[in-house]
């Protein structure tokens, strides 16, 4: 028998709401699923037939365990209940009522199926034939349900997501028409078609849909703020006039938009059903009250939602860092922080109590490097990591040679990259160059033009010494044309994994110790839910998980927001929506990082970066900012005095050096006043230095080697340092690269 007395106010009146339509509003970490399984333990207790209960849920594992947990508090089995996803629900329906147009009995098509019917099609009318950079079957297969989940175009879908495939739209729409129709001739449906097809039947069937509203005299759909448009309708219709339905869901967690979920489902749901009661759950049993002060703050601007306001009755310890807003000088100074943060934390903590929250996968490239130089093992959701990423692996190649041209696997790699170059003709090519008979290898060559430029590129880095970032920035460049051709349905994704990898060498002098940072992950057992490693996701990914401690990268603008979603007003609040579903994934403490640069990939150098709107609309009384200081010292910033309002610090940078030499040890802090000399005198010896023959690189002993973007009057040269920024300094204080 379930104890309503275990439930909080707002629970108790959902679990035991009457018969009218209800919309229960569930915050973040509120108890939802507690909720349902109290109603369905609820229902069946007051003499509900199981029978009469639909339950629809977005994963299978979801209704199982709710199924279970009701099962348990009532001590007697819920036989007959229907419980499991829409997509279940529709195949179970059209294997007993089959579409008209069906022939005989219907087959589901997985996806590889489906992916061998597009190439089928493909074949039958030679589209894309020869053309390399025609996308994959099972990107056009992702493309054309992306188009009919969201109910648009497949060409509305290219414009906004793929522009890179535009060009192929004509052929694409072709595709999509013969598709279509391929799977009505033979009888067939893919994943999509059950939701559609059903709501077809319901809608051609007035006897089935009366016998659905006979039967389910409950509905109960969890998640309602991710249902797309189709499975909205479907609700609609299959509640009749006696039936009750309940909604479970948060508006403010909705953020599967490219999935086809549509917010405004559950907004519209009080007005679609008459006498709509709704309740909301506020009580969250996840998060201490300040980190759901920020969560609430970011919500408070939302143009639209459902009022909440997430409280908490869980003690913490008000001497201890809560939720802290932390300003590394750069994004590439950010990962060191965040990396030290974490090392200390494990002191104490257990790994998997750690969370690193990102927008996008790439964005954790950086901070992957730092936790495999400290030897932390971790685990990433919503991207691969760079150390498996192809694209990231090919570049490579080029670099592991130039360090060691014996390595056999590099050169078949970087081979496999040209035109006609299979295993056994990298592996010939490989033996001429052991042998060091240049003319021979030339030679064999002549077919593969493309393969004796690299090996040009490399005797031209090798010749001129290049440093890392240079180094990889031309072979980037002599890579790109064939990262489009190698992966066409994606290379703008790619590419910005290359350019934070650029982001990542730029800090470096060495390409040996580059190499070595990159290359120093911790081999990993195969059996991986056995260790415990700390986790590093996308927002997307980490959705219904918790962390006790979590981390959230790069709030700046064009980043988190990202810069696509500045143009669209439903994209910029699912931005915000997306915020507040990583700040709610934090149990004990929260730190948010804002960098003050970002390093501009593609143009070599940092330029002053923006705080997040969101960030930006938070009042400051609600976190604890820290600056990074020259020097990697963190400093606290007087509340009064923080420059989130307007991106721009009030502490001039002597000011801020001045401060960071306090918080150094005496015998650093003599050291550093001798290096220091870009803020004292120039040597009255060195009087005259000669114009530069062209911008390049130079190094300055405490802020390390940076890039010549302009040369100004009176002998000095504005300069770009990683991880600092622009800086107008002294030629005499400066060592420059030839």
């Amino acid at each position: 028998m379930p104890d309503l007395s275990l439930l909080n106010e707002a629970q108790y009146k959902a679990v035991t709401a009457g018969n009218n339509p209800l919309l229960v509003i569930a915050g973040a970490g509120s108890g939802k699923t507690r909720t349902i399984v109290y109603r369905l333990a609820h229902l069946a207790e007051n003499g509900v037939n199981p029978y009469s209960i639909l339950l629809l849920t977005f994963t299978k594992k979801a209704a199982q365990e709710m199924l279970y947990r009701a099962t348990h508090l009532l001590g007697t089995d819920l036989m007959g209940v229907q419980g499991g996803t829409f997509h279940a629900f529709a195949y179970t329906l059209l294997r007993q009522f089959p579409p008209s147009w069906a022939k005989n009995a219907l087959s589901i098509l997985d996806s590889s199926d489906c992916a061998t019917i597009i190439g089928q099609c493909r074949d039958e009318k030679k589209i894309g034939k020869g053309d390399r950079s025609f996308p994959k079957n099972a990107t056009i297969l992702g493309l054309i349900s992306k188009a009919r989940n969201k109910e648009t175009t497949l060409e509305d879908i290219l414009r906004r997501e793929n522009q890179h495939l535009l060009a192929h739209i004509d052929a694409l729409a072709e595709l999509e028409t013969m598709y279509h129709a391929f799977r009505k001739e033979h009888n067939v449906l893919d994943y999509d078609d059950l939701l559609f097809e059903l709501e077809a039947s319901l809608q051609e069937n007035p006897v089935l849909l009366s016998r659905m509203h006979e039967r389910f005299r409950h509905i109960m759909v969890d998640e309602y703020q991710d249902t797309n448009m189709v499975q909205a309708r479907l609700v609609r219709l299959l509640t009749g006039k006696e039936t009750a339905v309940m909604a479970v869901g948060d508006d403010a967690q909705s953020i599967y938009a490219f999935r086809g979920a549509n917010v405004q489902n559950i907004m519209d749901f009080p007005k679609l059903f008459e006498n709509c009661e709704i309740v909301r759950l506020e009580e969250n049993y996840r998060s201490v009250q300040p980190i759901l002060n920020i969560a609430n703050a970011i919500l408070e601007n939302a143009p639209v939602g459902f009022q909440k306001n997430l409280f908490s009755h869980r003690e913490y310890d008000e001497k201890q860092i809560t939720v802290q807003v932390v300003r590394p000088l750069s994004d590439l100074s950010q990962a060191r922080i965040c990396a030290k943060f974490i090392n200390e934390l494990l002191l104490k903590e257990q790994a998997d109590d750690i969370a690193v929250l990102f927008r996008a996968g790439y964005q954790s490239y950086h901070l992957e490097v730092e936790l495999n130089k400290l030897g932390i093992s971790f685990k990433k959701y919503g991207g691969v990591k760079y150390t498996e990423a192809s694209h990231i692996k090919d570049v490579l190649s080029y670099l592991r040679l130039l360090l060691n041209p014996m390595d056999l696997p590099a050169f078949e790699r970087m081979a496999s990259l040209c035109k006609g170059i299979g295993v056994k003709t990298a592996q010939k090519l490989f033996s001429l160059a052991m042998q060091g008979d240049k003319e021979a290898l030339q030679k064999a060559c002549k077919k593969f033009p493309d393969f004796w430029s690299d090996l040009m590129l490399l005797m031209e880095i090798q010749k001129n010494a290049y440093p890392p970032e240079k180094a990889l920035r031309v072979i980037i460049d002599q890579y790109q044309p064939r990262m489009e051709i190698l992966y066409p349905d994606d290379w703008p994704r790619r590419q910005q994994g290359l350019e934070e990898l650029l982001g990542i060498a730029s800090s470096y002098t060495d390409l040996a110790v580059f190499m070595a940072d990159l290359s120093l992950e911790n081999p990993e057992d195969n059996d991986q839910e056995e260790i415990k490693s700390i986790v590093l996701s996308t927002v997307h990914s980490a959705k219904g998980l918790e962390w006790k401690h979590v981390f959230i990268l790069d709030l700046v603008e064009d980043r988190f927001p990202s810069r696509h979603a500045l143009a669209r007003p439903d994209d910029y609040e699912e931005e915000r929506r997306l915020l507040y579903v990583a700040c709610t994934r934090a149990k004990d403490s929260l730190r948010l990082f804002v960098p003050q640069n970002v390093f501009q990939r593609g143009q070599g150098y940092e330029e002053r970066a923006t705080p997040s709107p969101f960030i930006r609309e938070i009042h400051p009384h609600l976190y604890e900012e820290v600056f990074e200081q020259y020097g990697g010292v963190l400093v606290k910033q007087s509340m009064a005095k923080s420059p989130m309002k307007t991106g721009q610090t009030k502490t001039s940078i002597l000011e801020s050096f001045k401060n960071a030499m306090e918080y150094e040890d005496n015998s650093i802090k003599q050291q550093r006043k001798k290096d220091s000399i870009v803020f004292d005198k120039p040597r009255e010896e060195q009087t005259f230095i000669a114009p530069l023959k062209k911008l390049g690189f130079c190094h300055h002993k405490v802020f390390g080697k940076g890039k010549i973007i302009e040369e100004l009057e009176g002998e000095k040269v504005r300069v770009n340092f990683p991880g600092i920024g622009l800086k107008v300094i002294m030629k005499n204080y400066l060592t420059f690269e030839d």
